[in-house]
């Protein structure tokens, strides 16, 4: 007989689980609020501080100039898009323009923050807030693209891995290209993931994305193949879809591709006049014939043969002590291993290994393992050894893998997860707020970074205001030579410094500023006044201060 007090099986659930569940919602809200926060909190305070990088007054005057003046001849090597959203943020603080001023791009840069009467630093961080706000979205992004894997857990780990990198933190607070491009790859991905099962709604929604990534640096094209097949994929996977369906979405998603390039070009001139600058170069084979035949407008192609001009040059690379000329294959790996956190480093592993190891999990691998892996073989084919920015694009999709840790049914893996993703935490905070210049404790920490890498790695030129302050607080009055590797303008700052280089050595005597950069380089003209000198003092890990008797 059955007790009158007992249930059927399928009877629903008892109310108070309702309340239970709200409270696990508000819960898990509460955890991704407070990430974003804490990286919001990180990346604002930085960009506060941090005088200009090389490359971002060129961008913030070319968005200024697209929109003020529409005229799409600045900063031609590289598509619109993301220059407009830095442009856009400058042009809310009102800035003075001189359209008549000539000069190359770095002068215009320079004449729009520090020669026409503008707030140089409040228009820097005016700039710099939009790509901080993308840099936040794409941390939702991460996390809903974990949560589709692997449930919460798995989300708030992805996302606790991102909100805590201190390469998406050191260049989302930057007005640059890099972060913007990479996040949007990945939303990209994640919407083709989801198009698993609303391929209607999500793969518009993908082309449009992937379309924004290539409108806002090029280097986004190598992944445009790897996207689209992944679109087959997705429409294939889908009830009651046939391959030659995911051929025609995957057709009409190049379509949208080309539709957004076109239109970020005509968002800033309408009548797209363009005159080919000059120094573009003429590009043979293979190469050329990508720049001839990509369905996108005139001024995209001669930015992409501007491009393949940087990669025809022998630049000055720097690993591990060691200056050389051209690049070397390994590099972005080895980079890499000193810039990521051992703990998250850990969780790459892991999280890659759950990828492919779980069944359920293994038809995602391709939409996040494969597009990171082409992004980063193509970053390492590149002449350019001069920063992992060039595939930040890696740490942001290994986030999302490293979620897949969490579906790991193993008896230690809640504590080996929640240890590995302290320890990263803890090597985050600890470099605040100098998080470019940031190495894991393996290799010395951010102060000995310098020793090992260099450029954007390290030194971008951004602490040119923290050392107006060191040598206010410290070495007031006394004579300071100053060798700058940077955009920025000493003098604004209130830095009185002669040029080393400009002097016979026996009159350089007093305080040798010197970025690590130009250290790294070993230039035979600084070598040896740096050799007769002694290091009494550093700025950001970025700056070595000399004194020289």
């Amino acid at each position: 007989m059955t007790s009158l007090s007992a249930e059927p099986e399928d009877a629903p659930a008892p109310p108070r689980e309702a309340p239970a569940r709200r409270r696990r919602r508000w819960l898990l809200t509460l955890v991704v609020v407070a990430l974003l926060a804490e990286m919001a909190f990180a990346m604002v305070s930085t960009a506060v501080r941090q005088s200009p990088t090389i490359d971002e007054p060129v961008y913030v005057a070319s968005g200024v100039i697209y929109l003020k003046e529409h005229d799409l001849r600045p900063n031609a090597e590289h598509p619109p898009l993301g220059k407009l959203l830095i442009g856009a943020g400058a042009v809310l603080t009102g800035p003075r323009l001189d359209p008549e001023f000539t000069g190359d791009q770095q002068a215009v840069g320079r004449h729009l923050l520090y020669e026409s009467g503008n707030d140089a630093q409040g228009l820097l961080l005016a700039a710099r807030l939009p790509v901080v706000v993308l840099t936040l979205l794409f941390g939702l992004v991460v996390f809903a693209f974990a949560r589709d894997l692997t449930g919460s857990g798995g989300g708030l780990v992805a996302l606790a891995l991102y909100a805590f990198s201190p390469d998406v933190i050191a260049h989302g607070s930057l007005a640059t290209l890099d972060v913007p491009m990479a996040g949007f790859l990945l939303t990209s991905a994640w919407l083709l993931w989801r198009a698993r099962l609303r391929p209607r709604l999500c793969l518009p929604l993908a082309g449009a994305a992937l379309g924004a990534a290539v409108a806002t640096k090029m280097s986004a094209l190598p992944a445009v193949p790897v996207l689209l097949a992944l679109v087959v994929v997705s429409v294939w996977s889908a009830r009651g879809h046939r391959v030659m369906d995911g051929v025609a979405w995957a057709a009409g998603t190049a379509l949208a591709v080309a539709a957004v390039v076109w239109a970020s070009y005509l968002a800033v001139d309408p009548r797209l006049r363009w005159t080919a600058p000059a120094g573009v170069p003429d590009v043979d084979g293979l190469r050329g014939l990508a720049a001839a035949g990509l369905p996108f407008p005139e001024p995209f192609r001669d930015g992409m043969r501007v491009q393949f001009g940087f990669e025809d040059l022998r630049w000055t690379g720097f690993l591990f002590g060691e200056v050389y000329l051209g690049s070397r294959w390994y590099y972005l790996p080895a980079a890499f291993l000193v810039k990521t956190p051992l703990g998250m480093l850990a969780l790459w592993v892991i999280g890659i290994a759950a990828l492919c190891a779980v069944p359920r999990l293994r038809p995602a691998a391709p939409y996040v393992l494969v597009p990171a892996a082409v992004l980063l073989g193509a970053a390492m084919t590149g002449s350019r050894d001069l920063g992992v920015r060039y595939a930040i694009a890696v740490p942001m999709f290994l986030a999302v893998a490293a979620g897949a840790a969490t579906a790991l049914r193993w008896r230690w893996t809640p504590t080996v997860v929640g240890a590995l993703l302290l320890f990263v935490a803890v090597s985050s905070l600890r470099t605040y707020p100098l998080y470019l210049p940031y190495s894991n404790e393996a290799f010395g920490g951010p102060s000995k970074t310098h020793l090992r890498l260099h450029d954007s790695n390290v030194d971008w030129g951004q602490d040119l205001r923290r050392l107006a302050d060191r040598l206010r607080d410290r070495y007031r009055g006394e004579q300071v030579w100053l060798a700058y590797k940077g955009s920025g303008v000493p003098s604004y700052y209130g830095i009185r410094a002669s040029d080393p280089l400009a002097v016979p050595p026996g009159r350089v005597r007093g305080l040798l500023v010197v970025s690590d950069s130009w250290i790294a380089k070993s230039d035979p003209r600084l070598t040896p006044l740096i050799a007769t000198s002694e290091p009494i003092d550093g700025v950001g890990h970025s700056i070595t201060i000399f004194r020289r008797p």
